[in-house]
């Protein structure tokens, strides 16, 4: 069956371009993982439904997905320029554990396993494979190896170096030129050749792993060349990450991996803006904007109106947190799932035409034109919310509609909601309503506080006023 094109915005190229893949029918996918230290927060996830979303676009139109996400579990420094204390040494000293390998893996394994239960509460589908860095020391070495035996590395007091002035498509990625990004590393290192010059490998006599060229530790850079041309091959397909990994990770990857097997890294590369928080600031684990979704739980807020909040923009436009818009998000999560549980449980083909408007046929077709150009999921929860409010069609075909769609959003819109109202609260709710649209704040103040004398908190949203259990 022939394949509808596919759109998507290429920062390489800097181009939306036709997406055609490498083998007929197959996408091969590389996401850049988690750094296993500490708890990812919201604004890292939102990277990884990003990717989810991608690859559930993909298998809508019937291709087949090989994803992999790394784990970076050694050698990432606390500064993208090869400096500062490593984030996996960081987390030994302040859980008081022992500098050794063995408690660096320890510390891994638990925050990975916490990575993977966010996933699943976003409802994420898992990639194919999670390979951890520490297990791919062979394959560094390898790549270090080929590095220098061609001429493009150099040697300092603290490690094996790429000397980025041999690479002469540097900096490609993001149409970057050669001057560019400097005054952040100048100074950081004055045995660099140049300020771009990035660590292959560093040096660590007491801790690390045993390498012809001495012990250490990988470059953070190296381990995903490594990593992403053991399980995909080289070139993939499409190789994900947030904006903030294009100027340094991921020009660095290009430029060693190509050096090494001349041939491209990846054919398609996307990256997905920040989740800001405050006065357009990211989210950071150094900040005090970190927001897990275990904060998220315990203010009784289901992990998927996250996922709604992602949503609500395309993945390459920054979003602007804050609670009041998750609040609204929750509000709007809950009246969609509200209207579709409204449309009953019959069954029929998604095919009937009767005299809807538009058709479902017609309805499909838009929900593919928009997901498949750059993932316009913007569009689609706009169209969702259109065909759950057409009475021209039969409420068996908007629901199998929007679940049909879902697939994709991946918002559990079928889910049952366990939070059930009391009938005095709800009357409460009512009156309140009804205070408010005749401009009685006295009155609407009063039902408030008897609403939550009851254990219940309501709040006014866009989409209406919502009722939920007080946060303990």
């Amino acid at each position: 069956m022939k394949k509808i094109d596919i759109f998507l915005q290429n920062t390489l190229s800097g181009e939306k371009e036709k997406f055609v893949p490498l083998k007929d029918g197959e996408v091969s996918m590389y996401n850049c993982g988690p750094t296993v230290y500490n708890y990812a927060h919201i604004g890292n996830l939102r990277s990884y439904v990003f990717a989810d979303i991608l690859r559930r676009m993909f298998e809508y139109n019937k291709y087949e997905v090989r994803q992999i996400m790394n784990v970076t579990d050694i050698g990432h420094l606390s500064s993208d320029s090869d400096e500062g204390e490593d984030k996996m040494t960081k987390a030994l000293k302040r859980e008081k554990k022992p500098l050794t390998l063995e408690a660096m893996r320890e510390v891994a394994d638990y925050y990975f396993g916490k990575f993977k239960k966010d996933l699943k509460e976003l409802n994420i589908k898992l990639p194919g494979h999670f390979p951890f860095a520490s297990d791919h020391i062979k394959e560094d070495i390898e790549l270090v190896e080929i590095l220098t035996s061609k001429g493009f590395t150099y040697r300092t007091s603290d490690g094996i170096y790429f000397d980025t002035s041999k690479f002469t498509g540097y900096g490609k990625l993001g149409n970057l030129n050669q001057t560019a990004d400097t005054e952040s590393r100048i100074g950081a290192n004055l045995e660099k050749k140049n300020p771009r010059d990035f660590a292959v490998w560093k040096f660590n006599s007491e801790l690390g792993y045993e390498a012809p060229f001495g012990k250490g530790f990988p470059g953070w850079h190296i381990e995903c060349s490594a990593m992403s041309r053991k399980y995909l091959g080289q070139p993939f397909d499409i190789h994900t990450g947030g904006v903030d990994h294009i100027p340094v990770h991921h020009n660095n990857e290009i430029a060693q991996s190509e050096t090494a097997y001349n041939v491209p890294l990846a054919k398609y590369w996307l990256h997905n803006a920040f989740l800001n928080i405050g006065d357009n600031v990211k989210m950071a684990k150094s900040g005090e904007n970190f927001i897990t979704l275990k904060i998220l739980r315990k203010r009784k807020i289901d992990p998927l109106v996250l996922r709604y909040l992602f949503l609500g923009a395309r993945y390459s436009s920054s979003i602007q947190f804050s609670w009041g818009a998750l609040d609204g998000a929750q509000a709007s999560l809950a009246k969609l799932r509200e209207k579709v549980k409204e449309l009953g449980n019959g069954v029929s083909k998604l095919d009937s035409e009767v005299n809807s408007k538009p058709s479902v046929k017609e309805y499909k077709k838009k929900f593919l034109a928009m997901i498949d150009d750059n993932l316009d999921t913007a569009g689609t929860l706009a169209l969702v919310w259109e065909i759950v409010k057409n009475d021209d069609i039969s409420d068996v075909d908007r629901k199998k509609l929007v679940l049909n769609f879902d697939k994709v959003l991946g918002l559990k819109l079928n889910k049952k909601t366990t939070v059930k109202i009391p009938e005095n609260v709800k009357l409460l709710v009512k009156e309140r309503d009804t205070a408010r649209s005749e401009k009685d704040f006295a009155k609407s103040d009063e039902l408030r506080k008897k609403i939550e004398q009851l254990g219940f908190e309501v709040k006014d949203t866009s989409e209406g006023t919502t009722v939920n259990p007080l946060k303990t």
